[in-house]
């Protein structure tokens, strides 16, 4: 096997034919289709199966894909570092942030770091479910994770600061005239919510437990911005990260009482190379909360 039969595959996957797959990467059809032939032969499996819309990968495919994926992009990695100096670095970097976390802190990073490193690709995704943060980071395929410190953390992750979670309310509410809202004051308002797996949900439902337990739920959403802008509009209150609250609703926002954080980490690649290293520590050097006595939320 071949990594160049690994990129093939993973080309046919994505396109769902080997014609699309060919053009993508400017080789000839014939040649592609006797490479992904010989990687079938070699492994003893199908890994693709013809249906009405084109190629999709069989159950041994997508496992294999899974893996053909990580073993690309390590040697994408690897020739980058080879073929560069530090200066004059090149490839991909590959950003995961757990939805919420680093809004503010995460562009002034990666803005830095581009100045540094201007020919580095940098991929970045939101990901509201702390379960599936965990997976992607042991899978491999991620160079950086920026994530809420939980129970399944590695023993190797780097403690960047702590997240303080906020209430936005609807203009004209009464808790506006306070300087720092007591959670027991919003027991039986309704509240807009995010997704039963996101992790900013969990957050809500520990912060209330002794206030309120069972919520009333006004709406859920998926994004922190929505989730800001329906409760500034009175639909219900919402518990949302601080640095995620957009320009022009920091007016509706006030912190909590008890303090509710969480603490923030950045999990590295294994062999990390100068771009996810100089990454790390630009996030090092921005501002970040720290409580001093928070309901610290570890899930």
């Amino acid at each position: 096997m071949s990594l160049r039969q690994f990129e093939y595959a993973l080309a046919v996957a994505e396109q769902g034919s080997v014609t699309a797959a060919a053009e993508l990467l400017r080789v000839a059809q014939p040649s592609m289709s006797q490479q992904i032939r010989n990687l079938e032969r070699e492994l003893g499996v199908k890994l693709f199966a013809r249906t009405p819309t084109g190629l999709v990968p069989t159950v041994a495919g997508r496992a294999f894909l899974r893996e053909a994926e990580v073993a690309v992009r390590a040697a994408r990695r690897a020739r980058a570092t080879a073929r560069a100096g530090a200066d004059d670095l090149v490839g991909e970097l590959v950003v995961a942030a757990q939805l919420g976390f680093g809004t503010r802190q995460l562009p002034g990073a990666l803005s830095a770091l581009r100045r540094r490193f201007p020919r580095v690709e940098v991929t970045v995704f939101e990901e509201p479910s702390s379960a599936e943060m965990d997976r992607l980071c042991r899978r491999g395929v991620l160079d950086l994770t920026l994530m809420a410190k939980c129970e399944r953390s590695p023993a190797d992750a780097h403690r960047l600061g702590d997240e303080e979670f906020v209430v936005v309310l609807g203009a004209g509410h009464p808790q506006l005239a306070a300087d720092r809202v007591e959670l027991r004051a919003l027991a039986g308002e309704p509240w807009v919510r995010f997704d039963r797996d996101s992790g900013l949900d969990a957050v809500l439902l520990y912060a209330l437990r002794d206030h309120d337990p069972a919520p009333i739920t006004a709406a859920r959403v998926s994004q922190t911005a929505t989730a800001v802008r329906w409760a500034a509009d009175g639909l219900g209150v919402a518990l949302v990260p601080a640095s995620a609250v957009p320009h022009g609703y920091e007016h509706l926002v006030r912190p909590v009482f008890p303090v509710v954080s969480q603490p923030v980490i950045a999990v590295v690649r294994q062999h990390a190379g100068p771009a996810e290293t100089a990454l790390l520590e630009l996030l090092r050097q921005e501002s970040w909360y720290n409580a001093a006595a928070p309901i610290s939320l570890v899930s």
